[in-house]
Protein backbone atom coordinates (compact mmCIF):
# COMPACT_ATOMS: atom_id res chain seq x y z
CA UNK A 1 0.00 0.00 0.00
CA UNK A 2 1.14 3.24 -1.16
CA UNK A 3 1.88 5.81 1.83
CA UNK A 4 -0.92 8.71 2.09
CA UNK A 5 0.07 10.23 5.54
CA UNK A 6 -1.08 13.83 5.54
CA UNK A 7 1.28 16.79 4.83
CA UNK A 8 0.93 17.84 8.14
CA UNK A 9 1.44 14.60 9.69
CA UNK A 10 4.46 13.84 7.61
CA UNK A 11 6.29 17.09 8.80
CA UNK A 12 5.22 16.60 12.15
CA UNK A 13 6.68 13.09 12.18
CA UNK A 14 9.99 14.31 9.96
CA UNK A 15 10.39 17.18 12.83
CA UNK A 16 10.93 14.30 15.81
CA UNK A 17 13.91 12.73 13.78
CA UNK A 18 17.28 13.14 15.00
CA UNK A 19 18.04 13.11 11.08
CA UNK A 20 16.04 16.40 10.38
CA UNK A 21 16.90 18.35 13.55
CA UNK A 22 18.05 22.18 12.78
CA UNK A 23 20.79 23.47 14.26
CA UNK A 24 20.38 27.19 15.03
CA UNK A 25 24.44 27.46 15.60
CA UNK A 26 25.15 26.94 12.34
CA UNK A 27 22.62 29.07 10.74
CA UNK A 28 25.19 31.30 9.30
CA UNK A 29 27.38 28.47 7.87
CA UNK A 30 26.97 30.22 4.30
CA UNK A 31 28.48 32.86 5.47
CA UNK A 32 32.13 31.19 6.75
CA UNK A 33 34.92 30.50 4.40
CA UNK A 34 35.23 27.95 2.83
CA UNK A 35 37.79 26.60 5.19
CA UNK A 36 36.06 26.54 8.21
CA UNK A 37 32.94 24.94 6.47
CA UNK A 38 35.42 22.56 5.48
CA UNK A 39 36.84 22.10 9.21
CA UNK A 40 33.19 22.05 10.20
CA UNK A 41 32.36 18.80 8.24
CA UNK A 42 35.38 17.31 8.71
CA UNK A 43 34.76 17.38 12.45
CA UNK A 44 31.56 16.16 12.19
CA UNK A 45 32.49 13.22 10.03
CA UNK A 46 34.89 12.31 12.61
CA UNK A 47 32.07 11.05 15.06
CA UNK A 48 30.56 8.75 12.51
CA UNK A 49 33.32 6.04 13.57
CA UNK A 50 32.51 6.38 16.88
CA UNK A 51 28.59 6.08 16.27
CA UNK A 52 29.16 2.88 14.46
CA UNK A 53 31.54 1.45 17.40
CA UNK A 54 28.61 1.73 19.95
CA UNK A 55 26.71 -1.10 17.61
CA UNK A 56 29.64 -3.09 17.26
CA UNK A 57 27.29 -5.92 18.91
CA UNK A 58 24.60 -6.02 16.79
CA UNK A 59 26.44 -5.52 13.72
CA UNK A 60 28.84 -8.47 14.16
CA UNK A 61 25.70 -10.92 14.94
CA UNK A 62 23.99 -9.73 12.39
CA UNK A 63 27.06 -11.02 10.19
CA UNK A 64 27.15 -13.98 12.13
CA UNK A 65 22.95 -14.95 10.76
CA UNK A 66 24.14 -13.29 7.03
CA UNK A 67 27.13 -15.64 6.63
CA UNK A 68 25.20 -18.64 8.22
CA UNK A 69 22.71 -18.63 5.55
CA UNK A 70 24.89 -17.80 2.49
CA UNK A 71 27.19 -20.99 3.24
CA UNK A 72 23.88 -22.83 2.83
CA UNK A 73 23.57 -20.52 -0.92
CA UNK A 74 21.46 -17.85 0.14
CA UNK A 75 21.63 -14.67 -1.34
CA UNK A 76 22.26 -10.96 0.70
CA UNK A 77 19.92 -8.61 -0.56
CA UNK A 78 19.99 -4.59 -0.06
CA UNK A 79 16.52 -2.60 -0.35
CA UNK A 80 16.57 1.22 -0.49
CA UNK A 81 15.37 4.66 -1.26
CA UNK A 82 17.53 7.26 -2.60
CA UNK A 83 21.25 7.57 -1.38
CA UNK A 84 20.50 4.49 0.91
CA UNK A 85 19.12 2.15 -1.94
CA UNK A 86 22.78 3.83 -4.01
CA UNK A 87 24.71 2.78 -0.90
CA UNK A 88 23.28 -0.65 -1.23
CA UNK A 89 23.62 -1.36 -4.96
CA UNK A 90 27.29 0.35 -5.06
CA UNK A 91 28.47 -2.46 -2.24
CA UNK A 92 26.55 -5.19 -4.22
CA UNK A 93 28.29 -4.39 -7.13
CA UNK A 94 31.54 -3.93 -6.11
CA UNK A 95 31.39 -8.14 -4.58
CA UNK A 96 31.88 -9.56 -7.85
CA UNK A 97 35.03 -8.05 -8.46
CA UNK A 98 36.10 -8.04 -5.21
CA UNK A 99 35.35 -11.56 -4.01
CA UNK A 100 34.95 -13.23 -7.45
CA UNK A 101 30.95 -13.50 -6.29
CA UNK A 102 28.08 -14.37 -9.06
CA UNK A 103 26.58 -11.20 -9.12
CA UNK A 104 23.09 -12.81 -8.30
CA UNK A 105 24.54 -13.42 -4.67
CA UNK A 106 24.64 -10.05 -3.40
CA UNK A 107 21.89 -7.83 -4.72
CA UNK A 108 20.95 -4.53 -4.45
CA UNK A 109 17.35 -2.72 -4.90
CA UNK A 110 16.31 0.56 -5.64
CA UNK A 111 13.06 2.47 -5.28
CA UNK A 112 11.86 3.65 -8.51
CA UNK A 113 14.17 0.49 -10.45
CA UNK A 114 17.47 0.87 -12.15
CA UNK A 115 16.91 4.69 -13.36
CA UNK A 116 16.79 5.86 -9.96
CA UNK A 117 20.26 5.54 -9.32
CA UNK A 118 20.90 8.79 -11.20
CA UNK A 119 17.88 10.45 -10.78
CA UNK A 120 15.29 10.93 -8.65
CA UNK A 121 11.92 8.90 -9.03
CA UNK A 122 9.32 10.68 -7.37
CA UNK A 123 6.72 8.87 -5.10
CA UNK A 124 8.47 5.81 -5.51
CA UNK A 125 10.14 5.45 -2.07
CA UNK A 126 6.02 5.60 -0.43
CA UNK A 127 5.27 2.49 -1.64
CA UNK A 128 5.26 -0.38 0.37
CA UNK A 129 3.99 -2.31 -2.54
CA UNK A 130 6.91 -1.72 -5.13
CA UNK A 131 8.84 -3.11 -2.37
CA UNK A 132 7.03 -6.16 -2.13
CA UNK A 133 6.83 -6.78 -6.15
CA UNK A 134 10.54 -5.84 -6.65
CA UNK A 135 11.55 -8.69 -4.02
CA UNK A 136 8.74 -11.01 -5.38
CA UNK A 137 11.06 -10.96 -8.77
CA UNK A 138 14.12 -12.75 -7.01
CA UNK A 139 11.68 -15.20 -5.36
CA UNK A 140 12.98 -14.88 -1.84
CA UNK A 141 13.79 -17.94 0.43
CA UNK A 142 14.63 -18.67 3.77
CA UNK A 143 17.80 -18.61 2.76
CA UNK A 144 18.20 -15.11 1.88
CA UNK A 145 18.69 -11.96 3.79
CA UNK A 146 17.09 -8.78 3.08
CA UNK A 147 18.63 -5.59 4.43
CA UNK A 148 16.24 -2.65 4.72
CA UNK A 149 18.50 0.66 4.15
CA UNK A 150 17.07 4.24 5.63
CA UNK A 151 18.55 7.27 6.94
CA UNK A 152 15.29 8.43 8.54
CA UNK A 153 13.90 4.56 9.32
CA UNK A 154 10.67 4.93 8.51
CA UNK A 155 11.14 4.88 4.39
CA UNK A 156 7.83 2.61 3.25
CA UNK A 157 9.92 1.32 0.59
CA UNK A 158 12.40 -0.40 3.09
CA UNK A 159 9.89 -1.12 5.67
CA UNK A 160 8.02 -3.01 2.93
CA UNK A 161 10.42 -5.16 1.56
CA UNK A 162 11.51 -6.22 5.57
CA UNK A 163 8.36 -6.93 6.17
CA UNK A 164 7.51 -8.88 2.58
CA UNK A 165 11.18 -10.73 3.43
CA UNK A 166 10.20 -11.87 6.83
CA UNK A 167 6.97 -13.03 5.94
CA UNK A 168 8.90 -15.30 3.15
CA UNK A 169 10.76 -16.83 6.30
CA UNK A 170 14.30 -14.22 5.41
CA UNK A 171 16.42 -13.09 7.76
CA UNK A 172 15.87 -9.40 7.84
CA UNK A 173 17.85 -6.35 9.04
CA UNK A 174 16.90 -3.27 9.54
CA UNK A 175 19.82 -0.23 8.88
CA UNK A 176 18.54 3.13 10.03
CA UNK A 177 19.89 6.28 11.25
CA UNK A 178 17.59 7.45 14.20
CA UNK A 179 16.73 5.62 17.47
CA UNK A 180 13.15 3.58 17.82
CA UNK A 181 12.48 3.31 14.18
CA UNK A 182 9.73 1.14 12.41
CA UNK A 183 12.41 -0.14 9.94
CA UNK A 184 14.60 -1.76 12.74
CA UNK A 185 11.20 -2.81 15.19
CA UNK A 186 10.41 -4.57 11.85
CA UNK A 187 13.61 -6.46 11.17
CA UNK A 188 15.03 -9.43 13.19
CA UNK A 189 18.28 -7.79 13.22
CA UNK A 190 17.89 -3.47 13.77
CA UNK A 191 20.79 -1.59 13.55
CA UNK A 192 20.52 2.13 14.21
CA UNK A 193 23.72 4.22 13.80
CA UNK A 194 22.59 7.55 15.54
CA UNK A 195 24.96 10.08 13.89
CA UNK A 196 22.50 13.19 15.26
CA UNK A 197 21.73 15.94 13.45
CA UNK A 198 23.03 16.81 9.69
CA UNK A 199 25.37 20.11 9.13
CA UNK A 200 22.78 20.50 6.72
CA UNK A 201 19.39 19.57 7.97
CA UNK A 202 18.06 16.94 6.69
CA UNK A 203 20.60 16.34 3.91
CA UNK A 204 20.89 12.32 5.09
CA UNK A 205 23.76 11.81 2.29
CA UNK A 206 26.57 13.35 4.87
CA UNK A 207 26.77 12.10 8.26
CA UNK A 208 24.21 9.41 7.80
CA UNK A 209 25.42 8.45 4.07
CA UNK A 210 28.63 7.62 5.73
CA UNK A 211 27.35 5.82 8.42
CA UNK A 212 25.70 3.66 5.94
CA UNK A 213 28.72 2.87 3.74
CA UNK A 214 30.66 2.03 6.64
CA UNK A 215 27.63 -0.55 8.02
CA UNK A 216 27.63 -1.95 4.62
CA UNK A 217 31.31 -2.53 4.11
CA UNK A 218 31.14 -4.73 7.32
CA UNK A 219 28.29 -6.23 6.37
CA UNK A 220 29.50 -7.46 2.97
CA UNK A 221 33.42 -7.94 4.04
CA UNK A 222 33.30 -9.70 7.09
CA UNK A 223 30.75 -11.92 5.22
CA UNK A 224 32.87 -13.14 2.97
CA UNK A 225 35.95 -13.52 5.27
CA UNK A 226 33.58 -15.71 7.31
CA UNK A 227 32.80 -17.71 3.80
CA UNK A 228 36.64 -18.52 3.10
CA UNK A 229 37.15 -15.65 0.35
CA UNK A 230 39.97 -14.49 2.17
CA UNK A 231 43.77 -15.69 3.68
CA UNK A 232 44.53 -13.80 6.29
CA UNK A 233 43.87 -9.98 4.66
CA UNK A 234 44.66 -11.22 1.20
CA UNK A 235 41.76 -11.44 -1.29
CA UNK A 236 42.73 -14.79 -2.67
CA UNK A 237 39.29 -15.83 -4.00
CA UNK A 238 39.97 -14.04 -7.14
CA UNK A 239 41.07 -15.71 -10.80
CA UNK A 240 43.23 -13.65 -12.99
CA UNK A 241 41.20 -12.91 -16.20
CA UNK A 242 42.70 -9.63 -17.84
CA UNK A 243 46.68 -7.93 -17.40
CA UNK A 244 45.72 -5.99 -14.12
CA UNK A 245 44.49 -9.63 -12.05
CA UNK A 246 46.87 -11.53 -13.41
CA UNK A 247 49.59 -8.89 -12.02
CA UNK A 248 47.55 -8.50 -8.78
CA UNK A 249 47.08 -12.36 -8.47
CA UNK A 250 50.78 -12.93 -9.06
CA UNK A 251 51.06 -10.61 -5.84
CA UNK A 252 48.77 -11.86 -3.93
CA UNK A 253 50.26 -15.86 -4.02
CA UNK A 254 53.98 -14.08 -3.57
CA UNK A 255 52.28 -12.42 -0.11
CA UNK A 256 50.97 -15.90 0.67
CA UNK A 257 53.66 -18.10 0.07
CA UNK A 258 57.01 -16.31 -0.36
CA UNK A 259 57.59 -18.23 -3.52
CA UNK A 260 59.70 -16.89 -6.40
CA UNK A 261 58.44 -16.12 -9.62
CA UNK A 262 58.88 -19.19 -11.98
CA UNK A 263 57.41 -20.90 -8.99
CA UNK A 264 54.18 -18.55 -8.75
CA UNK A 265 54.05 -18.85 -12.62
CA UNK A 266 53.52 -22.62 -12.69
CA UNK A 267 51.23 -22.66 -9.91
CA UNK A 268 49.11 -20.46 -11.70
CA UNK A 269 49.13 -21.96 -14.59
CA UNK A 270 48.37 -25.35 -13.32
CA UNK A 271 45.33 -24.33 -11.59
CA UNK A 272 44.15 -21.89 -14.16
CA UNK A 273 44.42 -18.99 -12.85
CA UNK A 274 42.77 -19.71 -9.69
CA UNK A 275 44.64 -17.83 -6.66
CA UNK A 276 43.34 -19.82 -3.89
CA UNK A 277 44.19 -22.93 -5.71
CA UNK A 278 47.92 -22.30 -6.55
CA UNK A 279 48.68 -20.87 -3.06
CA UNK A 280 47.17 -24.43 -1.95
CA UNK A 281 49.48 -26.07 -4.62
CA UNK A 282 52.58 -24.35 -3.36
CA UNK A 283 52.08 -24.80 0.34
CA UNK A 284 50.69 -27.97 0.37
CA UNK A 285 53.09 -29.11 -2.38
CA UNK A 286 50.19 -31.02 -4.41
CA UNK A 287 48.98 -30.82 -8.14
CA UNK A 288 46.02 -28.61 -9.26
CA UNK A 289 43.40 -31.18 -9.57
CA UNK A 290 44.34 -32.49 -6.01
CA UNK A 291 44.22 -28.30 -4.91
CA UNK A 292 40.47 -28.26 -6.33
CA UNK A 293 39.41 -31.30 -4.77
CA UNK A 294 41.20 -30.45 -0.93
CA UNK A 295 38.92 -26.92 -1.65
CA UNK A 296 36.00 -28.29 -2.82
CA UNK A 297 35.42 -30.41 0.59
CA UNK A 298 36.71 -27.81 2.90
CA UNK A 299 33.52 -25.58 1.18
CA UNK A 300 36.29 -23.30 -0.19
CA UNK A 301 37.95 -22.39 3.23
CA UNK A 302 42.00 -22.40 2.24
CA UNK A 303 43.01 -23.08 6.24
CA UNK A 304 40.64 -25.48 6.02
CA UNK A 305 42.18 -27.14 3.04
CA UNK A 306 45.83 -26.96 4.30
CA UNK A 307 44.85 -28.45 7.56
CA UNK A 308 43.69 -31.44 5.71
CA UNK A 309 46.89 -32.02 4.24
CA UNK A 310 48.47 -31.98 7.46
Amino acid sequence: MTSTSHPRDLRTELESLTTEAFRPELADIDRLPTLDIARLMNGEDATVAGAVAARLPQIAAAIDAVAERMTRGGRLVYAGAGTAGRLGILDASECPPTFNTDPSRVVGLIAGGPDAVVTSVEGAEDSRDLARADLDALAPTPDDTVVGISASGRTPYAIGAVEYARARGCLTIGLACNPGSPLAAAADHGIEIVVGPELLTGSTRLKSGTAQKLVLNMLSTITMIRLGKTYGNLMVDVRASNDKLRARSHRIVALATGAGDKEIEEALTATDGEVKNAILTILAEVDGPTAARLLEESGGHLRAALAAVG
